[in-house]
């Protein structure tokens, strides 16, 4: 009489010798290859010369068969779980392997720099985390903010895409924008994504930022600064005030200072022990007030980062950006990072030296918008080194080259690993 139990399991083996599986036939090439092996053992063996040669000739086609068993076997079962990816397992191998022996790096920002930053690093080191500020107020995330009271996923989704392992067209449809003909005309998809993760895990943004993490297969993470549900405040030079990220760089007036709301804000923990673990941090590049600072002010992040013995280098902006950063040089920039946080906040200054075209200067000259000087000597009397270097990319826009950038990166922290050696 058969029990439950043995019936489960006979039922499991007949599963496996269904048509179409693409199992036993490889299997049935590596019991064969055995077989042949074991053959061959036994003419080897033999006290003839000739017989002996035949058996390892034996032995060599009967292994042949098995590693061929074998493989196609790793394959098909691959491509089950991998469809139509069978090809990319070398690069999977290595993204594995390889990658997750790279440097811990940990880029803080936000905005379009971040995850262009984030693109060309994913290549290097699968040890990579992206602390994005949640301080967005414009746009599809301000709107969703308001209406979910949730931080802002805008950003947090830029950097899942840049870092997505999953197919191109996952990437694109997380960056869809709906047309203005439509009730969801300005939102984006992954913003709609996110926020209704966050509904489905219970209000967790941490969590849905985990599980859109895995719908996206990317490699490293991306955590948000904060959970809090923040607003920027700016404090200007003549004594007034702005709140709101999207309306800082309306009033067209020097920031003296920037503040959140509620003051009382903490980092993730995931963010705190990121830092505390890293190799190399990287500040930038993006817009100085926006992106980059709202992150160091967080209640915490200062101590953590000054407690931190990775290298932290700071990338500055190839242009000067219109209510944020008017009139600035590289020097100015690396002063607002210092007055918002400690003079120990960067070991390095990564600076465009290249000369912008001036053909390419006339659309910014009209929004007020200028290279950033690259004043070396005043950033060397801060205390930093300066990396000085050709980073620029012109197409549209005038910004960093992602090619250049990332080389002088990676070499960059690779010679800090070998001085650490």
């Amino acid at each position: 009489m058969r029990t439950d139990t043995n019936f489960s399991f006979l039922d499991y083996i007949i599963k496996w010798c269904y048509p179409g599986m693409r199992i036993k036939r490889w299997f049935l090439t590596t019991v064969l290859g055995i077989f042949i092996v074991a053959l061959g053992v036994i003419f080897a063996v033999s006290e003839f010369t000739f017989v002996t040669i035949a058996g390892f000739v034996i032995i060599l086609c009967g292994v042949a068969l098995v590693v061929l068993g074998i493989i196609k076997m790793i394959i098909s079962l691959i491509t089950l779980f991998l469809p139509e990816r069978e090809r990319d397992l070398v690069n999977i191998l290595y993204q594995r392997r390889y990658l997750e022996r790279g440097p811990k790096v940990v880029a803080i920002g936000g905005g379009h720099g971040l995850s262009n930053l984030l693109f060309g690093l994913k290549s290097y080191t699968s040890n990579l985390t992206a602390i994005v500020t949640v301080a967005d107020s414009g746009g599809s995330s301000g709107r969703l903010r308001e209406e979910f009271n949730i931080v802002a996923p805008g950003d947090i989704r830029n950097c899942l895409v840049a870092l997505a392992d999953a197919p191109a067209l996952m990437g694109e449809l997380f960056q869809f924008r709906f047309a203005k003909d439509s009730q969801l005309q300005g939102h984006n998809f992954g913003n709609l994504f996110l926020t209704a993760m966050v509904q489905l895990t219970g209000g967790d943004f941490e969590k849905a930022v985990k599980e859109s993490s895995k719908v996206l297969a990317i490699r490293g993470k991306v955590v948000p600064s904060t959970i809090s549900n923040v607003h920027l405040v700016a404090e200007y030079e003549d004594g007034t005030w702005t709140e709101g990220e999207a309306k800082i760089p309306q009033r067209g007036k020097h920031i003296r200072r920037l503040y959140l709301k509620p003051e009382a804000t903490r980092p993730t923990q995931d963010a705190l022990e990121a830092i505390a673990n890293a190799d190399v941090i990287i500040f930038g590049p993006g817009s100085l007030y926006t992106s980059i600072i709202p992150n160091l002010i967080i209640n915490g992040m200062t101590e953590a980062l000054e407690q931190s013995h990775a290298y932290k280098i700071y990338v500055c902006n190839v242009m000067t950006q219109p209510g944020e950063t008017d009139d600035y040089a590289a020097s100015d920039h690396l002063k607002a990072l210092m007055k918002h946080t400690t003079s120990r906040i960067v070991d390095a200054c990564l600076l465009n030296d290249a000369i912008v075209p001036s053909g390419a200067l006339e659309k910014y000259r009209q929004e007020n918008s200028y290279p950033v000087a690259a004043d070396v000597d005043v950033i060397k009397a801060l205390g930093c080194r300066v990396i000085a270097a050709d980073l620029l990319g012109v197409d549209n826009f005038i910004r960093h080259d992602a090619d250049k950038l990332t080389k002088i990166l990676i070499d960059l922290i690779e010679a800090q690993r070998v001085i650490k050696r």
